[in-house]
């Protein structure tokens, strides 16, 4: 039987579950608020995704909440020690919040205290998120690529843009072709070997640039094998590889739904940075990505040459935390989390997070003297 827990929200019922516990209407009802509310199809925020989070993060939750017996939204969560709470696969998940039907209205803290947390941090909040975004301490812009009117046409847009990163990375192609071997392209591999190629040199770009590694936390990498496994339109994962006589140079593992491609793991092998076969891959990607139905490729918040180059327009992301006058809820940010795209860890991500608490103290004051 599930362990369903029970919370009030005013006018709601909230029921909290484990993410496999989700039934398949509940899927349905999930994917068809997404779609109602005109939000982008992000395969972050499928119920998929958080299934997946759940089989390798235990304290995974997702509040239903209903009304008159109908669910109305969705808001997936885990609950750390003393009901710290974070985004979903915080750390990995490139787009977060809630799913609410178009209308409803709640207040952040009222929904914490439903679901027994203390705060709720995020650091990749979806554009249009009412209920978070008063709580955000930053704006930051995510790159996006429009191909839903075919690559001949993005080209064209790319060409006026910047002529000469195009010219440019079809002539290293060229030259990639001529020096090492034959270039092939497979949009959707199943390779094991080149997976495990894009982790090891992740892995070593991660510890190259002083960031963490991922793939050396055993839940991601089980993550992102379960998401290679999945058969869901709208949240399974994708492996692009890029080969030169037959051997993996560049690869990408990212995330897609029907009509959205998210860029995810990215890498190369650096012995043949000289060809620049990340980028090789990247337009290869989006071409076959555009002819395989995808409108956009969402390339992710966090600063990078190359995204500038190949984006069409940004959208916007927030960072933040919503904290609740409990014990444990102004303490909670700022000591582990890590943007999941910065080069490095911050000090001045650590100096706002702190300053988010502290407004959050001052905000508990003022709601104690209440």
């Amino acid at each position: 039987m599930p362990m369903t827990q029970e919370a009030e929200l005013p006018g709601k019922r909230v029921l909290i579950l484990k993410p496999d516990e989700l039934s398949p209407s509940d899927q349905k009802m999930w994917r068809e608020i997404r779609t109602e509310s005109g939000a982008p199809a992000n395969p972050f925020l499928d119920p998929a995704f958080t299934t997946a989070v759940g089989q390798v993060r235990p304290a995974a939750r997702v509040a239903v909440l209903q009304d008159d017996g109908s669910p109305v939204g969705f808001f997936p969560y885990e609950r750390g020690p003393l009901g710290q709470g974070r985004a979903i696969g915080l750390g990995v998940s490139d787009s977060q919040g809630a799913v609410l039907r178009p209308g409803i209205r709640l207040d952040a803290r009222r929904l914490l205290r439903s679901c027994a947390l203390s705060s709720w941090e995020f650091d990749n909040l979806e554009a249009g998120q009412g209920v978070f975004v008063p709580h955000a301490v930053e704006e930051l812009a995510s790159p996006v690529v429009d191909i839903g009117e075919g690559f001949e046409r993005y080209t064209q847009r790319l060409r006026a843009k910047s002529p000469g990163f195009l010219r440019q990375t079809l002539a290293k192609e060229r030259r990639l072709a001529r020096q090492v071997g034959e270039v092939r392209f497979a949009y959707d591999a199943k390779d094991p070997g080149a997976l495990r190629a894009l982790m090891e040199w992740k892995s070593a770009q991660y510890r190259r640039t002083g960031r963490r590694d991922r793939f050396a936390q055993e839940w991601i990498t089980r993550l992102v094998g379960l998401l290679g496994e999945s058969e869901e339109p709208e949240c399974r994962g994708v492996l692009s590889v890029l080969y030169a006589a037959d051997r993996p140079v560049a690869a990408h593992f990212g995330l897609r739904s029907r009509t959205v491609l998210s860029w995810w793991f990215p890498a190369y092998d650096r012995a043949y940075a000289k060809y620049s076969p990340g980028l090789v891959l990247q337009l290869r990607m989006l071409q076959a990505a555009a002819a395989d139905g995808v409108g956009t490729v969402d390339l992710g918040s966090g600063p990078a040459r190359y995204k500038e180059s190949l984006k069409t327009r940004d959208l916007p992301v927030y960072e933040g935390v919503v904290v609740r006058p409990v014990p444990g809820g102004a303490g909670s940010t700022g000591s582990s989390r890590e943007p999941a795209r910065a080069p490095v860890a911050s000090s001045a991500t650590g100096r706002r997070l702190a300053g988010a608490a502290a407004r959050a103290l001052e905000e508990v004051g003022r709601l104690r003297g209440h």
